[in-house]
């Protein structure tokens, strides 16, 4: 894709995001119902912790102690996954590409002194190394411990912009650590670049592909064919 056409497609999703942050932002982050009060969507994302963190441990921390461990999330919304995980894990640093969610996930984890969250390009992490920067130094270098995204990818159009977002993973996260997130897995859907709602769709070779590209192993997958197909990356080494 020609840099034009990618920087419009961010752009645009920039715009989208907020919009649908201004209109209705909890229903956007997730369909379930259309009106959401605090306790409803605060424990939607504790349902998500309990069944993609808690339920898998042994992937995730490896032998750490949660307290221990820093945690990166790609696309965090409204903050309702960011402030379960700033319960349960010792440092978050959380990215969306939308000013307005940002502001709703800043709400979200007020009085979580271990949360940070940033607007992002929508295509890389570079916000999330400049704190690091500033906080401890130029050259100074994050290293995070496991990183997680539901229900982003899905919607991003881009094939290149998913992609970008694995190999920045791969920056910052430590020598075999996890980075379990989802992507479109539905053959069915029809995508068109300038649809920031249906997603690029992988099969399992294109995943495991896009995995060994960016130096990760694609070592579990589950829900292929469905919107919500679930993938496996541990860190192997760096991208190609």
């Amino acid at each position: 894709m020609a840099v034009w056409q990618l920087g419009r497609q961010i752009r645009r999703m920039r715009r989208d995001w907020d919009q649908r942050a201004r209109e209705n932002a909890r229903y956007y982050v997730v369909t379930g119902q259309e009106r959401w009060s605090d306790e409803e969507f605060y424990q939607s994302g504790q349902v998500m912790l309990e069944e993609q963190i808690l339920n898998d441990l042994p992937n995730i921390c490896q032998g750490m102690d949660p307290k221990d461990m820093k945690v990166l999330e790609i696309g965090c919304g409204a903050g309702r996954v960011t402030r379960a995980l700033a319960s349960f894990f010792g440092q978050v640093y959380a990215v969306d590409i939308s000013p307005r969610m940002v502001r709703l996930a800043r709400h979200a984890v007020e009085g979580f002194p271990n949360v940070r969250v940033f607007r992002n390009n929508g295509v890389d992490l570079g916000a999330v190394r400049e704190h690091w920067w500033h906080r401890f130094g130029l050259g100074a270098k994050l290293e995070v411990d496991f990183a997680f995204s539901c229900m982003v990818f899905q919607h991003i159009p881009s094939r290149e912009i998913i992609e970008s977002y694995v190999r920045e993973v791969n920056g910052l996260l430590r020598p075999g650590g996890l980075f379990k997130f989802q992507v479109q897995g539905s053959s069915l859907v029809e995508v068109e670049p300038d649809n920031t709602w249906v997603g690029v769709p992988f099969t399992e070779r294109d995943a495991r592909e896009m995995a060994q590209r960016c130096g990760f192993e694609l070592r579990y997958e589950h829900g292929a064919q469905d919107q919500y197909y679930w993938l496996w990356c541990f860190k192997t080494g760096k991208p190609r």
